[in-house]
């Protein structure tokens, strides 16, 4: 593969990245367009609706376009959308070549190389395809399976504890890793947490000060909350059902939610959505992914215990985003990070690939993806 091609869709995948928290459903592309050598145009998807990379790199490069090579992280696509074919508008600059990272799996768009190389436009496929289907992992899976990527947050002492044994647990991690946790908020559409975690700790689920100096750029994208409460019984003058936060807030119950209950939800602002509940009477984990399906690609599941729990057993996480910090808290008392059921033996234990650290001052950051050939097809 020409390291000169590697080079330039390195530049394009890191303007794809501009577009985190506010282009979903549609994934994030960063475009750059060269020409003897020089990067004349620069673009990235900015915000669901508007215009896509490709164009807005041909905007900036203006009438130098013609000839230019395209670096596009993802396929072109072919369809006319909320917007117009990038694939048409690629083919009226005279662009000479597109090089492209990762074809498009969505039956909707694919085929944009195709009509490129009939339009006489030289294609080249595949110039770093891992990193970039790795970008927009959330929107290849939803593809695959109709159901949201699931990443499960935990941030425990290194004896694995998520609080004392008084529930004293504000707060186990430091500031930068706090502000690396709010970079992923930021990526994705919602935060789930459930009931014993919003009575505790009265969170307000929104995006604020963020790690990564692209993302801090960025205006915050505030996911939405989702609360998962089997009975309902919530404190409705909370952060997150009050109705002052920005953005939505969507409570996953079941019928033993009082009507009365739901009327007050639906008066502060917040939708609720009744699930059925699995063999030992807690919301199904699976139903509520598909009843987010539609409005979902990604959701981040940030606690408590129980409720990742309840995920890991229901074999439906998909990363895991772990912030350790070097404290021994004790105490058999003392809850750990993830709850549930668990497992009988070690090799169904839920194992990671693509193993990833990060030193956040004390802290440290493990995340990687589950490895569905080891995991019992979790």
């Amino acid at each position: 593969m020409s390291t000169q091609h590697e080079h330039y869709m390195a530049e394009a995948l890191a303007l794809a990245r501009r577009g985190t928290g506010h282009v979903s459903p549609n994934p994030r592309v960063g475009c750059v367009l060269v020409k003897d050598e020089h990067i004349i145009g620069r673009g990235w998807h900015k915000a669901y609706g508007q215009a896509h990379a490709e164009v807005n790199a041909l905007i900036d490069a203006g009438e130098a376009a013609a000839g230019s090579t395209a670096y596009v992280t993802l396929e072109p696509c072919a369809h006319h959308g909320q917007t117009p074919p990038c694939v048409n508008a690629l083919i009226n600059a005279d662009v000479a070549q597109v090089v492209i990272a990762a074809r498009d799996d969505n039956p909707k768009a694919e085929g944009g190389a195709l009509l490129l190389q009939d339009a006489g436009i030289s294609v080249t496929l595949g110039v770093r395809e891992d990193e970039a289907r790795f970008q927009n992992r959330a929107f290849f899976h939803h593809i695959a399976t109709k159901r949201p990527w699931v990443v499960g947050k935990t941030a425990s002492s290194l004896d694995g504890r998520i609080s004392t044994r008084t529930g004293h647990s504000q707060w186990i991690t430091g500031p930068s890793a706090r502000r690396r946790g709010h970079d992923l908020r930021q990526a994705v559409d919602a935060i789930v947490v459930g009931a014993e975690t919003l009575r505790k700790d009265n969170p307000t689920l929104t995006v604020r000060d963020r790690w990564n100096d692209v993302l801090a750029s960025l205006e915050p994208a505030h996911p939405l909350r989702i609360i998962v409460s089997g009975t309902g019984d919530l404190p409705t003058d909370c952060h997150a059902l009050n109705g002052s936060l920005p953005g939505k807030t969507l409570v996953a119950t079941t019928e033993q939610m009082p009507v009365s209950q739901e009327k007050q939800l639906i008066e502060n602002g917040t939708e609720v959505l009744r699930l059925p509940v699995n063999s030992v009477g807690k919301i199904d984990i699976p139903a509520l992914l598909d009843a987010l399906a539609t409005r979902c690609q990604s959701i981040l599941v940030e606690g408590g215990a129980q409720l990742l729990g309840a995920f890991v057993d229901a074999r439906m996480i998909d990363e895991v985003w772990a912030f350790i910090a070097p404290k021994l808290i004790g105490g058999t008392s003392a809850p750990s990070s993830i709850g549930g059921l668990g497992i009988e033996r070690l090799e169904e234990s839920v194992t990671l690939n693509d193993v990833r650290y990060e030193f956040l001052e004390h802290d440290l950051l493990i995340r990687g993806l589950v490895d569905r050939r080891t995991s019992n097809e979790l």
